[in-house]
């Protein structure tokens, strides 16, 4: 083999070291930034709030609350390329206050083993899933919980009517 030859296969080799070193730290930065561009989506979220509804301390949400049953929650887990748990709480609204609803507002909590929340998110399930909610009549919702790792104590889950509306 003659030197040209020996430094064009050297050449090579080096060329060859340098796309491989380039090519990885391109593909540790490109999963960098989507690491901490998932992070930011999943960050702060704005809680719903449906406007105008009668809430706790309320005459009419006491009086009320009751005969807006939630049927116990069902749960499914996924866990997220992020290494993140994402739970769906599942329910049924049902209405037997004599009125019908407009707008309903429930709250889904994870707890830990001391029934303090782990993770809890705030949906409104009317008019989003569907315009009102007649007497005598149910409404299947889903709540969507993210962020949770597999150290949570995630020991039970609950739904709650945090606030609702009459049509007139």
């Amino acid at each position: 083999m003659s030197t040209l030859e020996k430094q064009i296969s050297e050449d090579d080799r080096s060329l060859r070291k340098i796309i491989i070193i380039v090519s990885i730290v391109a593909a540790l930065l490109v999963g960098v930034f989507f690491y901490f561009l998932m992070r930011a989506s999943s960050g702060v979220r704005v809680q719903p709030t449906l406007a105008g509804a009668l809430r706790e301390g309320s005459p009419e949400f006491e009086q009320y609350k009751s005969k807006i049953v939630l049927d116990d929650p069902e749960a499914t887990q996924s866990n997220r390329a992020l290494g993140d748990i994402v739970m769906h709480l599942y329910s049924n609204a049902r209405n037997f206050t004599g009125r019908t609803i407009n707008g309903l507002e429930v709250k889904g909590t994870v707890v830990d083993r001391q029934g303090k929340p782990v993770n809890q998110n705030t949906v409104v399930v009317i008019p989003t899933n569907q315009p009102e909610l007649e007497n005598n009549n149910a409404i299947t919702f889903q709540i969507r919980l993210e962020g949770m790792t597999d150290k949570d104590d995630r020991a039970n889950i609950r739904v709650e009517v945090t606030g609702f509306t009459f049509k007139q």
